[in-house]
């Protein structure tokens, strides 16, 4: 193949790998999205179900308990929840990086090729 050609397809390449990379990253918003959406109603349903323990108690030292408790659920479920987004990002990352890396060993290997070729005519004249 000649450097046109070899231009050509990584162009193609490129663009295919383009698309490719958008979705994985739309597939990627659509599963964070439906994370936050599931976090949010288990959030409220537990908020809700405290409430109504909350309304229940008739002393102050259940009534803190109660909100120790909810407070230590609550963290422990961020906590939880933001490790699993962390992993959902680190994940859209590589799967958006993925078809680039062929894309960029063929355009090596290409700018190697156009190396060697333009440098052979220079090797031909020395040796003369």
């Amino acid at each position: 193949m000649n450097v046109y050609e070899d231009a050509s397809k990584i162009t193609q390449e490129a663009v295919d790998n383009a698309i490719k990379s958008a979705s994985a990253v739309t597939k990627g918003f659509q599963q964070i999205a439906a994370e936050t959406n599931d976090f949010t109603k288990r959030s409220y349903e537990q908020q809700a179900e405290m409430l109504e323990k909350l309304f229940k108690i008739k002393t102050l030292d259940k009534g803190i308990e109660l909100q120790t408790d909810y407070a230590k659920i609550a963290y422990q479920s961020w906590v939880s929840q933001a490790t699993r987004m962390g992993e959902i990002y680190a994940d859209i990352a590589k799967q958006a990086y993925k078809p680039f890396e062929q894309t960029a060993m063929n355009a090596t290997d290409a700018g190697s090729r156009t190396a060697k070729l333009a440098a052979q005519p220079v090797e031909k004249k020395a040796a003369a």
